[in-house]
């Protein structure tokens, strides 16, 4: 399946706000970040390195969506820990996974199992595709998107 050239349409919940609908991020930049487990040490790195930037995300326009299949209470639980302030996606059934293709066979202590492949997804706001990274290393990569959204972004 090739990526999205738009925003795919999803209705899922969501920590804070209870639900995320695509809609709701019409007319910004928006980021999707797909990551493989809330409170890993990749995740947590990830996740904050994103906060520490979002500030400067949100003064250029944009919004960070974060995505794994965990349930909202795990979300929950990890952004309070780490005080982040943009939504966790719960895509407990894999629907915007599948649609942003980032499913992968991996393996861990030789057992093969589907997960989620570290990938972003950059959408101006007319909600085409304007960036993709896949096979993300955590450290450092909030600020490659961050340089991305900024090049893409008009001087005021």
């Amino acid at each position: 399946m090739p990526d999205p050239q738009r925003i795919p349409t999803f209705d899922l919940p969501a920590h804070p706000g209870g639900r995320l609908h695509s809609r709701d991020l019409h007319g910004r930049l928006t980021v999707l970040y797909f990551y493989p487990k809330d409170n890993t040490s990749g995740c947590t790195v990830e996740a904050v390195e994103f906060t520490a930037l979002y500030p400067r995300f949100r003064q250029l326009g944009a919004e960070i969506v974060g995505i794994s299949r965990d349930p909202l209470r795990s979300h929950e639980k990890f952004s309070n820990r780490l005080a982040i302030p943009f939504p966790l996606v719960a895509d407990t059934e894999s629907e915007l996974c599948r649609a942003c293709d980032v499913i992968r066979e991996k393996s861990l202590y030789g057992r093969k199992y589907l997960g989620i492949d570290r990938s972003t997804f950059f959408f101006d706001a007319e909600g085409q595709l304007r960036a993709v990274w896949r096979a993300v290393k955590p450290r450092g990569h909030a600020q490659a998107v961050l340089d991305r959204v900024a090049e893409a972004t008009p001087a005021s």
